[in-house]
């Protein structure tokens, strides 16, 4: 039998601040950003509108605020209590369960809601797509031991898991109901169980809607890093 660490095991899925955004100028430029994916503006009326009535753009604003939150001085004078207990409502409400501290790049697009579970680990990439019934695990044993990578502008079909420590390449459309095992390289279209490259068509066509050059440019400055794995870093 194959020994498991249990105190690494542990290490492994334990809460970090890495998806924490840390200035208020930079939650409104990502936030900002997710909303132009939804609406293809970022005025205050589709704001209120797509927070009232669209779960996904909902959750994520509320992800977003609370993990901003967590790094105020005494929690924020305890605002940030009321934030997560509103996340968490959300979450038994809407079927979504992302983690404040996940690092996610701006321009989520989380179209329909129901069945999404990120693992806090994971990495999400610019402008990405995700359909209800979407996992990103968390492997605990073998080589692949860890959370996915996803690269910008992934589109995830409804359905589809991507589990363990792999990377999925930039413009990459992953099928409904697929099953992804191994590292996907960029531009591919993979499907079945488990996932196979089906051609090298992408995602395009399915990641409509990106957010403009200039609105990705705030959100860079914003962080002052490297994105998207750096970029929250402060």
């Amino acid at each position: 039998m194959t020994h498991v660490d249990e105190a690494d095991l542990e290490q492994l899925g334990k809460p970090h601040r890495r998806g924490c955004i840390r200035r208020f100028s930079a939650l409104r430029a990502v936030l900002a950003a997710d909303l132009y994916r939804y609406s293809g503006s970022v005025d205050a009326k589709n704001f209120l509108k797509h927070y009232l009535f669209t779960p996904g753009y909902k959750y994520t604003v509320l992800m977003r605020l609370t993990g901003y939150l967590a790094l105020k001085p005494a929690k924020a004078g305890g605002l940030y209590f009321l934030l997560k207990w509103m996340l968490l409502r959300a979450r038994y409400k809407f079927g979504i369960a992302i983690p404040e501290y996940t690092l996610i790049a701006p321009g989520l697009f989380i179209n329909r809601f129901g069945g999404i579970y990120f693992n806090g680990d994971a990495i999400v990439g610019y402008n990405a797509n995700i359909t209800h019934g979407s996992m990103l695990g968390q492997a605990n044993r073998g080589p692949l031991r860890g959370s996915p990578t996803l690269g910008a502008r992934v589109f995830m079909g409804a359905g589809s898991k991507v589990v363990g420590r792999l990377t999925i390449g930039d413009d990459t459309s992953i099928g409904s109901n697929a099953v992804v095992t191994k590292d996907v390289p960029p531009t591919s279209v993979v499907g079945g169980v488990p996932a196979k490259l089906l051609s090298q068509a992408g995602s395009l066509g399915y990641v409509n809607r990106q957010v403009p050059e200039a609105l990705v440019r705030r959100c860079v400055d914003a962080f002052h890093g490297p994105v998207p794995a750096g970029f929250y870093d402060g």
